[in-house]
């Protein structure tokens, strides 16, 4: 799509789009730089990769990816070709010539934006050099011994050198803007405003380094921002100079971006500067796209995971699996900043609370951490054995079964039951019966632990005794490895597990975003999540009653743990009492709020940090309004008119509601849909404009 020197941009059907009023300006270039650019290491690629065809629509042959190379991601995701644009062509071509290796080629995501891969390892006998010319400029000592912060040197003087050899070719020109994501890229950054470049810079954290460390320390990190001294703090962890290289990028940068306002506050205190915009991050929900299937998704998915329960619990399986809920928590081990020490024990009270008042409700908990094992249990796969052998003979007898019925009923007889299974079919079942006693307890853990004395989550489950006892109402799996459709205990990928789950549970104390809960919401699937993760805070400012649509947030910033503890109790508890039509409405309502995680709504926060930049870099051609900045009037969920579908949070003796009840519901899928569908309409629209076209004051607005 053609871009325009006045940059103004207006919404359609909620979906930005360019106008040209002005001379075109095919040559402005936009380029992202991250270490994660076809190089999964954690969340930033998924910004990345999902973010990516919605820029590429916007910016078509003029945007490109930057990363470093490593031939292992190349080989699989990456489609070699020849640059198009003659200016990047020549600037690789000057690389090539002096011994670096770059290589160029279309990404194989949705979208297939361009990328621009950097050989970290054919520049490496350039190190010593760019260290001291690094040092040069920002008086940052990077020590031998850490890798990563030595190949962010060298990744970062790379990328300068190719926006230097670029923008020589535009003499001057403001052509170019450069995004740069995390530390590891930062390093371009300074270079570039210290060599006076003529790029349009903006820089994103997508979390804080020293905020990650300090947080999983269990240090009271959000009551406390003003109270730390950062530099002994960074000293004290061995990460001084990458939190000097994360520092100088943040201030370095024209434009300063985070992904949530809890970062934002976070970002203050640790990088001493304030974003100039939150740019929250989004999901390609065409991905997830299941159209109205959705329901019968959960329903399929759900029967699989129920199979699976089947065997684990074989011998112990006095619950019945049609009032079983299915809640998880899933991500990286990090036992505080998940909050899996605080769903624990909120477990616990959630076990207590359905015993007290004798329920039938019975809830299976997964823990979806990857830690370090040895193997399967034995124990487990033996479960899985057991399953498959009783299956087996029940489709035997079924079928001897069927066939006497079938004979006598062509005979015109109506057969005799006692006389339809004989002594070998009896035996066959009490042996099958017999295959099932068990004198141990179902495993809390599917592998065998390396460690697991010194297990968090195990050690918890010790103290608290949730030990998968028949009285206990809250079962607890711990599967310490990544889902896979190939395992042989529980195939399913990590989405189908999650559509066939009841409720995703993710009370963080640290997540600067949170796409476990993000996905959830996407598919349909009920989530708890906390006003300290970004995902939280968005859904706080854009939903008038999260709860209703099946986003529950605790207060983990202003209540003590142990009400934070409680208040989760009392969602969890709550939600166990509903019934199945309630938790079909509400899985409606959190699937229709996947337009709010849309990139095609979130990307209009870094189109305006793009016009920031080029703004503040280039004012004699560029100017923004102070009015711009992305508003969120307009842009936010109603109270749904009907009766909500979670019962009160008030203990009742029963955890059903009667079905009469729920007759009683005024609920109207259709108008709720198209009531949220009006209210998700673009609320603002953007535009910075050349010197001597000014709009008139007000034009900005809603």
């Amino acid at each position: 799509m053609p871009l325009a020197r006045s940059l103004s941009m207006t919404s359609l059907n909620g979906l930005p789009q360019w106008e040209a009023e002005d001379l075109p300006v095919e040559d402005l270039l936009l380029f992202e730089i991250s270490w994660e650019v076809t190089n999964k290491v954690g969340g930033i690629y998924t910004v990345i990769q999902t973010k990516a065809k919605t820029t590429a629509d916007e910016w078509g042959e003029n945007y490109f990816l930057v990363g470093p190379y490593f031939e292992h991601n190349v080989k699989t995701q990456v489609e070699p070709c020849e640059a198009p644009n003659p200016a990047v062509k020549k600037a690789m071509d000057t690389m090539k010539s002096q011994g670096c290796q770059v290589f160029f080629g279309r990404w194989l995501i949705e979208g297939s934006p361009y990328v621009l891969l950097f050989d970290i390892g054919s520049a490496a006998w350039n190190l010593d050099k760019w260290k001291g010319e690094f040092w040069d400029v920002s008086n940052i000592g990077i020590p031998f011994h850490d890798r990563e912060a030595n190949d962010a040197v060298i990744f970062g003087s790379l990328t300068v050198w190719f926006l230097k050899e670029l923008s020589c070719q535009f003499n001057g020109k403001p052509n170019i803007i450069a995004h740069f994501h995390e530390w590891q890229a930062g390093v371009g950054l300074i270079l570039s405003r210290s060599q006076k470049l003529p790029v349009a810079t903006i820089f994103t954290t997508h979390a804080t380094l020293l905020g990650r460390y300090l947080c999983a320390a269990s240090i009271d990190f959000y009551n406390n921002l003003d109270q730390f001294d950062i530099d002994k703090e960074a000293g004290e962890r061995q990460i001084y100079h990458r939190y000097c290289m994360e520092r100088a990028s943040v201030h370095c940068a024209h434009v300063f971006t985070t992904v949530s306002q809890i970062t934002a506050i976070e970002a203050e205190h640790m990088l001493k500067r304030n974003p100039d915009v939150v740019t929250p991050n989004g999901l390609n929900i065409k991905k997830f796209s299941a159209m109205h299937e959705f329901q019968n998704l959960h329903s399929m998915y759900k029967a699989r995971i129920q199979e699976f329960i089947r065997g684990h619990f074989y011998g112990h399986l006095d619950f019945s699996l049609e009032k079983t809920l299915f809640f998880f928590i899933a991500g990286r081990y990090e036992f505080s900043n998940k909050g899996a020490d605080m769903f624990l024990e909120a477990l616990s009270r959630l076990n207590f609370l359905l015993r007290v008042h004798k329920t039938d409700v019975t809830v299976v908990v997964f823990f979806i951490m990857p830690a370090k094992t040895n193997n399967f249990n034995v124990e487990t796969l033996k479960g899985q054995a057991v399953r498959k052998q009783l299956w087996d003979t029940a489709q035997s007898v079924k079928e001897k079964f069927g066939k006497k019925l079938y004979n006598a009923l062509l005979k015109g007889e109506i057969p005799d039951l006692n006389k339809i299974l004989d002594r070998d079919d009896i035996t066959i079942m009490k042996r099958a019966i017999f295959s099932t006693q068990r004198h141990c307890l179902p495993p809390v853990t599917t592998h065998n632990m390396i460690d697991d004395s010194n297990d968090p989550i195990l050690n918890t489950i010790r103290r608290i005794g949730l030990f998968n006892n028949r009285t206990d109402r809250v079962k607890v799996i711990l599967h310490p490895e990544f889902l896979s459709s190939t395992s042989p205990l529980l195939p399913l990928d990590y989405e189908e597990f999650v559509r066939g789950c009841h409720l995703g549970v993710f009370p963080s104390y640290y997540e600067p975003w949170g796409y476990t809960p993000a996905e959830c919401t996407v598919m349909g699937i009920p989530s708890v999540t906390t006003n300290l993760s970004g995902f939280g805070c968005f859904m706080q400012e854009h939903v008038a009653d999260p709860a209703a649509y099946g986003i529950y947030i605790v207060d983990r910033r202003f209540r003590s743990p142990d009400e934070s503890c409680n208040q989760l109790t009392q969602f969890l508890y709550g939600f166990c009492q509903q019934s199945r039509r309630q938790r079909i409405i509400q899985r409606n309502r959190t699937e229709r709020l996947s337009d709010l995680l849309d990139w095609r709504y979130l990307g209009r926060y870094y189109m305006h940090a793009r016009h920031l930049a080029l703004s503040r870099t280039f004012p004699d051609k560029f100017e923004m309004e102070p009015s711009a900045p992305p508003k969120t009037e307009g842009f936010r969920y109603p109270r749904p008119s009907s009766v909500p579908p979670s019962p009160s949070v008030s203990q009742h003796s029963s955890p059903h509601h009667s079905e009469d009840e729920d007759e009683d519901e005024r609920y109207d899928e259709d108008e709720e849909a198209e009531r949220d569908r009006q209210n998700i309409k673009s609320p603002f629209s953007l535009g910075v404009l050349p010197q001597g076209k000014k709009k008139q004051h007000g034009e900005y607005r809603n």
